[in-house]
């Protein structure tokens, strides 16, 4: 770096990145200082809070040397990051999406910069940052130093660093997708509705007092967290629909021990340092194998020990495959005894959240959609209810069929209510029908036939006789 070099880096979460690039950054600015400052170096970062970090860590890096630094991100008001941008800085630490409105806006100048850096690439480009990194390339001078720093390498990836780097040094700090070899993993097999329970447990039986715990969801997050404070577990929520004042004092009072919970969703897997962070939860387990390696990578840091759980139910089986597939690692598994996955316990807590929500009883569900089991073990047909009568749909609707059918089954089946009852051909209907028929037809054309006779003894007996 020091040579003015191109570099593409590799390596995973923990192993001082930040530092790796900064002190080079801040030696090389210092060895050319200028009476004036303007922006000679941009670093580009997916998330506010990792801007923030670095920011933080340039500043505590070059604490002796006369240069001034800053950071734009959206979530705060534009007025203060445009008045600092006026009185010029050396080094910006920016997300694209407010550098840009800061390019349209024409209040930051990037006509001089020197030394572009690509922070956490892999994971702006799968939050959609890459148009607007291709926006903010347009307007950085053809000639600059460009490092590319990212902890994964897909085809991707490497396609976008290949269309601005020239002759990059690669370098490899560790390989691709693995977990530091200071960070214990274990999976807590559980049934999904006992989740939270068995998370309270741990925290408190265990006693601890710092804990980082990722959900999958901005809603999850916020559910948790409450969840956790009744259960009298001090915790806070951190995503992306909270405000950025909120998201900075839920990490400064989680950095200080105010709050013994975290509850963060992937916004928080990358960059952030937590100094010795002794354990982190994967309440679900992340959708992408790699998100994995970043969220452990919070704990065992440094060179500190940390251990990372991850609670585990059956839908999740597949994740948790592609993650030991990903990080060539098998991870132990331990059942927590009172949690044992199709328990007593989990099954009443899963029954009881269904009635306050209106919803029948799972077993219900699954019996309607499966179509039950009868007692003997076969499959009960759909419509019946114990003691032979139809349910509501198909009410009246079953027939008889003498004897039985030929597996010895009841001769009384429920009629099938899709199907139309076959009627006999014409003139084969069975004589004690024919009869009754006959009978019945008499009996309701008598009255017409007293009638016709009384019309015909008034006009004459020949109507009479003919008509009968």
């Amino acid at each position: 770096m020091l040579e003015g070099r191109d570099a593409l880096v590799g390596a995973q979460t923990g192993t001082g990145k930040t530092a790796s690039f900064s002190l080079p950054i801040l030696q090389l600015l210092a060895a050319k200082p200028l009476p004036r400052p303007h922006i000679r170096t941009l670093i580009l970062t997916p998330t506010r809070e990792l801007a923030a970090q670095v920011e933080q860590s340039v500043k505590t890096y070059g604490r002796h040397l006369q240069l001034k630094s800053t950071t734009v991100f959206g979530g705060v008001n534009i007025n203060p990051q445009v008045q600092t941008l006026r009185r010029g800085v050396d080094i910006l630490v920016a997300t694209p999406g407010r550098l840009l409105d800061h390019v349209r806006s024409r209040t930051v100048d990037l006509s001089k910069v020197e030394i572009l850096v690509l922070d956490e690439a892999d994971r702006m480009l799968d939050m959609g940052f890459i148009h607007d990194i291709r926006r903010v390339l347009e307007v950085l001078p053809k000639k600059r130093q460009n490092l590319f720093f990212s902890a994964t390498f897909p085809r991707e990836i490497r396609q976008f660093a290949d269309s601005f780097l020239t002759s990059p040094a690669e370098i490899a700090v560790a390989r691709e997708s693995t977990t530091a070899d200071l960070i214990k993993q274990v999976v807590h097999p559980v049934d999904k509705g006992s989740k939270r329970a068995l998370l309270s447990s741990l925290i408190g039986n265990g006693n601890w007092q710092q804990v980082l715990i990722f959900t999958r969801t901005k809603h999850g997050a916020n559910r948790l967290a409450d969840q956790l404070g009744k259960d009298g577990i001090s915790a806070a929520a951190i995503h992306g629909n909270k405000s950025q004042g909120a998201r900075t004092r839920a990490l400064a009072d989680f950095k200080l021990g105010t709050i013994r919970a975290l509850v963060a969703t992937d916004i928080a897997a990358r960059g952030l340092d937590i100094k010795e962070l002794p354990h982190v939860v994967n309440y679900e387990l992340p959708n992408v194998p790699e998100d994995y390696v970043h969220r452990i990578g919070r704990t065992g840091r440094a060179g500190s020990n940390g251990v990372a759980m991850s609670l585990v139910c059956r839908e999740e089986k597949s994740l948790l495959a592609d993650i030991e597939r990903t990080t060539r690692n098998r991870i132990e598994s331990v059942i927590v005894p009172g949690f044992e996955p199709g328990s007593h316990h989990a099954a009443d807590e899963e029954d009881s959240r269904d009635v306050r929500r209106g919803r029948p009883n799972p077993a219900h569900r699954n019996a309607k959609r499966s179509g039950g089991q009868n007692p003997s073990g076969g499959r009960a047909k759909q419509g019946a209810q114990p003691g032979g009568r139809s349910s509501r749909g198909s009410q009246g609707k079953t027939a008889s069929r003498p004897g039985g059918d030929a597996q010895g089954n009841s001769s009384t089946q429920p009629a099938n209510p899709g199907k139309r009852r076959r009627r006999p051909a014409k003139g084969k209907r069975p004589a004690a029908e024919n009869r009754a028929h006959a009978q019945d037809s008499s009996t309701k054309s008598r009255p017409f036939h007293n009638a016709l006779r009384a019309v015909a003894s008034i006009f004459g007996g020949g109507a009479s006789q003919r008509d009968s």
